[in-house]
């Protein structure tokens, strides 16, 4: 079992302005199950659970995150790249809902990781 503090820095493709962009986080890792707590991109405070499968340098994850929106809890899914044992690339599908039109984006970025 790992438990890694890290930085992420993150741009959002596809949505309007004002997100957050720096994310510090907490994270567990134990065998193909992780779980941890981050700074979102709205400026609160999630909590997630998931699987992640790695094959070589590529990383998949997928599960629940809570702190988006109205603070319900929803699914997941992300891709990382691994640069080095501590620095990721990731990109992960998003949306919001704004005058009540919804909108698709993506959100990429850079994380890295302290052991």
């Amino acid at each position: 079992m790992d438990i890694l503090f890290g930085l992420a820095l993150s741009a959002h493709l596809g949505f309007g302005d004002g997100y957050n962009q720096i994310h510090p986080h907490a994270r567990l890792e134990n065998n193909s199950f992780v779980a941890g707590t981050y700074y979102n991109s709205e400026e609160k405070v999630s909590v997630y659970a998931g699987i992640e499968i790695e094959k070589e340098r590529w990383g998949y994850e997928f599960g629940l995150v809570s702190g988006y929106g109205d603070g319900e809890i929803i699914p997941f899914i992300r891709s990382t790249y691994n640069i080095s044992d501590k620095i990721n690339l990731f990109i992960t599908p998003g949306y919001e809902t704004k005058n009540n039109k919804k909108s698709l984006g993506i959100v990429i970025g850079v994380e890295a990781w302290s052991f």
